[in-house]
């Protein structure tokens, strides 16, 4: 089996995908080449000398853009994508994805939703009129887009999670490690100065709470299938069931 780590990063994900399918193969694509340098360094460290084991496969690292990935159709059996989908189109992401998966392939991903970062979003707001902060797609968005790719069995659910920090600085510190970019059009070209941010930083301090600064985060959860026709119907014992409307007479 083949799967593809979808927006690696720093390749957090990899040595426990290896954990938990031993026997696939593991692709990993970031945009980023210095996101897979980092990626490459982890994985090693991770491994350890079990890497250099009889019959280990081993991992396959390259760069590309998830509206627009890098590999054949039908070519790989699982698709994980961990909050690297929501800074792209859905309707494209989901397209490539089910352009890649092979007939009863899984995807699973996590991603952002609209109420994500909502402090973030209004202490830029009191500064500039510009949008600083990405708006996410809402669950409803992404199903949408889902079954518009042609994936079936389409599962999505959402749940909110707060981090707190000392800091505006250290929040956006955290979603640059995250790999977080403004794709808004209409945003602020160049670079920002530390003027501005001492000002996002003094707007940030009307949310401080007793644990620190808050950051809202709206996680959604999904997974779906790649039917091997169109028009089938996944079953929970994994049997298909075929509509009497797909059947061709001979």
């Amino acid at each position: 089996q083949r799967i593809l780590d979808l927006g690696t990063g720093t390749g957090r994900n990899l040595s426990l995908l290896n954990k938990r399918y031993p026997q696939a193969q593991l692709l990993g694509m970031d945009i980023a080449p210095a996101m897979l340098k980092q990626a490459q360094k982890r994985y090693k460290k991770d491994l350890g000398l079990s890497r250099l084991l009889p019959n280990k496969q081993r991992l396959s690292l390259f760069s590309g853009d998830a509206e627009s990935i890098p590999l054949a159709d039908e070519s790989v059996d699982m698709v994980y994508a961990n909050l690297s989908l929501q800074w792209c189109d859905p309707q494209r992401c989901f397209n490539e994805i089910a352009r890649v998966l092979k007939p009863n392939g899984l995807l699973m991903f996590t991603s952002l939703g609209p109420d994500t970062l909502t402090e973030l979003r209004q202490a830029w707001a009191a500064v500039d009129d510009y949008p600083h902060v990405n708006l996410f797609y809402d669950m409803h968005d992404v199903g949408d887009a889902m079954t518009g790719s042609g994936l079936a069995d389409c599962v999505l659910d959402i749940e909110p999670y707060t981090l707190h920090y000392t800091d505006a600085m250290a929040v956006m510190r955290d979603l640059k490690v995250l790999g977080a970019r403004n794709v808004n059009e209409g945003r602020r070209k160049g670079l920002t100065g530390k003027h501005l941010l001492k000002q996002v930083g003094t707007e940030y301090e009307r949310f401080r709470q007793n644990e620190g600064l808050p950051a809202s985060y709206e996680v959604i959860f999904g997974h779906a299938w790649k039917l091997a026709q169109s028009g089938q119907c996944r079953a929970n014992d994994d049997s298909v069931y075929i509509p009497i409307s797909e059947i061709k007479r001979l």
